[in-house]
């Protein structure tokens, strides 16, 4: 049973990395789950049925979230579309089940006064913190995800230009403006900035004390604790200060359009969600000033 599994989750995965271009934590989280469910049903993929779905979100429905069950389904139901593809089963079994019904999911955002003070609360007197207080501005100057600041080219900034080119998700690339903090920020930790430990890393930007790359868990670490000395008591992630630059941008006046390039996002609807605007908002300020609308008459 086991070696079924395995065999299946293996090329799975393949897909998965090579054919839909997925992150390897998306891979790795897609992989979980499914083998977490056949751990729980103990049938082959050719045979589970949507009874043992039911069955198994059933048992995860009181130490899960609504939002992690919908996570569960859609990962099984990728798994059964890709089966589905290559023949091994007729139809997906996760088409007989209905997604749990998801609130709004806004994360925490930040005034700009406790950016500020995040960002200065950092000790510059060494090498590192001077990397600390980099990731921090570009995080929130140029709405990074931390996997993109923690993967970033020195190469791929182009501080005289005042542009950062970005290799985001699904490997699709985007040009975000560099501001004057951030590009000062950035350019004192190069300066400071050891040297890598081997060639393969010379190129990367954010290295830790062992002179290889960064890793996300330690710039949630270095977040949270920057925080922490700030004196902002908020739960709070490096995805706040993404979320942070959008609503800003957005409160000030940005066009909604501009601030869904500079973030990556594909839809605009994803984009309205990050920065705390109902749908409502944007379609009335667009029906205000359209010609053939009588409001902008």
């Amino acid at each position: 049973m086991d070696g079924t599994i395995n065999k299946f989750l293996s090329d799975f995965s393949y897909y998965l990395k090579v054919e839909r271009n997925l992150s390897p934590n998306t891979v790795a989280a897609y992989s979980s789950d499914v083998r977490e469910f056949f751990a729980f049903c103990g049938k082959t993929p050719v045979d589970a049925a949507s009874e043992d779905l039911n069955a198994y979100l059933l048992s995860r429905s009181e130490d899960i979230s609504s939002r992690s069950q919908a996570r569960l389904l859609s990962s099984l139901r990728s798994f059964f579309d890709y089966l589905v593809l290559e023949g091994e089963r007729k139809d997906n079994p996760c088409d007989a089940i209905d997604s749990p019904k998801l609130s709004r999911y806004l994360p925490g955002v930040l005034s700009v006064e406790e950016v500020e003070a995040i960002i200065d609360s950092v000790d510059t007197r060494s090498w590192y913190g001077l990397r600390d207080r980099a990731i921090l501005e570009l995080l929130y100057g140029c709405g990074l995800r931390v996997s993109e600041a923690c993967s970033l080219h020195i190469s791929d900034v182009y501080v005289e230009d005042a542009f950062v080119r970005i290799i985001g998700k699904g490997n699709k690339q985007r040009l975000v403006p560099l501001g004057e903090c951030a590009a000062r920020a950035f350019c004192l930790y190069l300066d400071a900035r050891p040297q890598a430990a081997g060639p393969q890393y010379d190129d990367i930007v954010f290295l830790n004390r062992n002179g290889k790359p960064l890793s996300r868990i330690s710039v949630f670490k270095m977040v949270k604790e920057q925080a922490l000395l700030a004196g902002v008591r908020k739960e709070i992630s490096p995805h706040s200060f993404r979320h942070s630059f959008a609503t800003h941008l957005i409160e000030r006046g940005a066009d909604l359009r501009v601030v869904q390039e500079m973030l990556g996002h594909e839809s605009i609807l994803t984009t309205e969600i990050y920065t705390h605007i109902d749908s409502s908002t944007w379609q009335a300020a667009v029906l205000a000033h359209h010609p053939r609308s009588k409001a902008g008459q």
